[in-house]
């Protein structure tokens, strides 16, 4: 039976990369984890072996450190659209690439005013820690003319102890679940939202002011839902996002319900006024939906985890 070759792309995939910018005695990190892809004029590879028109993955793993360097990393958005109009630019066989990007946050460590006579106040402006709210992410998709910036957040785990409820679902003879009208809701957010920048024509958006930004209407918007279901939250912080940020036209949630059961302590002669519960990991529901600007198609793939 004849085959033909169908989508492809290759590249490096997972180049960690720390940037320390030394403004004096203050220092500054951005921390990344890039992939690169890239595809394009890839027949011939594929077909009788011909590397003429690859690029070695090496060599893009190089670029990402050496763009470390000349560009800097002023956000990871910027960082990815250098990286991707460089590929697409200077390698004619080359069409399209798509880098991603994940950046892990650091703190400065902060110290007590005993602790500063023996440290000094020089060393505390080159002392971090390791933040561990949540993973920052974005991909950036350039072919030449147009851009796709698809940015977001993982591993932000959320909870409102009280203001939930879970009431008047449907039940058959399999539901066993009781009705709660006060309840623990929790989730852990992960978030992908697209930019309506997609030309150099138009005025880029400043990256970090927007994903700082986009998360805070997020976590306003979760704090302050009186909730009668995590697909109405959802949809509350969507939409506070949208009404919010000119910039974004798109954005996709994945919100799996880290479920709190109360623990029976009847058996012990306790009563449980809604103050000791078992945290379950698994099963769990997973609720997902992309919430639009309204007369915008959406463009973000419902699969999350391929982003």
């Amino acid at each position: 039976m004849p085959t033909i070759l169908g989508q492809n792309q290759y590249g490096k995939a997972e180049n960690r990369v720390v940037r320390i910018t030394r403004d004096g005695d203050t220092h500054h990190i951005k921390d990344l984890n890039v992939s690169v892809a890239l595809s394009g004029d890839m027949d011939d590879v594929h077909y009788s072996g011909s590397n003429a028109n690859v690029l070695p993955t090496d060599t893009t793993k190089n670029t990402v450190y050496a763009f470390a360097k000349e560009h800097g990393i002023e956000s990871a958005e910027q960082f990815g659209i250098h990286l991707a109009r460089h590929f697409v630019t200077s390698q004619e066989p080359i069409r399209t690439a798509r880098i991603r990007i994940e950046e892990y946050a650091w703190e400065r460590i902060a110290t007590s005013d005993a602790s500063a006579q023996f440290i000094g106040a020089d060393e505390v402006k080159h002392s971090f820690v390791r933040k561990g709210q949540e993973v920052r992410t974005t991909q950036i998709t350039f072919d030449g003319e147009s851009w796709q910036i698809i940015s977001g957040l993982k591993d932000l785990v959320v909870m409102n102890s009280t203001s939930s409820e879970f009431w008047g679902y449907a039940k058959d003879k399999y539901t066993t679940l009781k009705e709660a009208y006060d309840r623990i809701l929790a989730t852990e957010v992960s978030a992908k939202w697209r930019y309506n920048w997609t030309s150099d024509d138009a005025r880029m958006p400043n990256w970090e002011k927007s994903y700082e930004q986009t998360r805070t209407h997020m976590l306003q918007a979760f704090a302050e839902t009186y909730s009668l279901s995590l697909q109405q939250t959802l949809y509350q912080m969507g939409s506070r996002v949208i009404n919010s940020r000119s910039e974004v036209d798109e954005i996709r949630f994945s919100l799996p319900n880290k479920h709190h059961f109360l623990v029976d302590l009847e058996p012990f002669g306790l009563k449980n006024d809604n103050e000791v519960y078992f945290a379950a990991d698994r099963p769990y529901g997973l609720i997902e939906a992309t919430v639009l600007r309204d007369g915008v198609e959406p463009q973000i793939p419902v699969d999350l985890t391929n982003l």
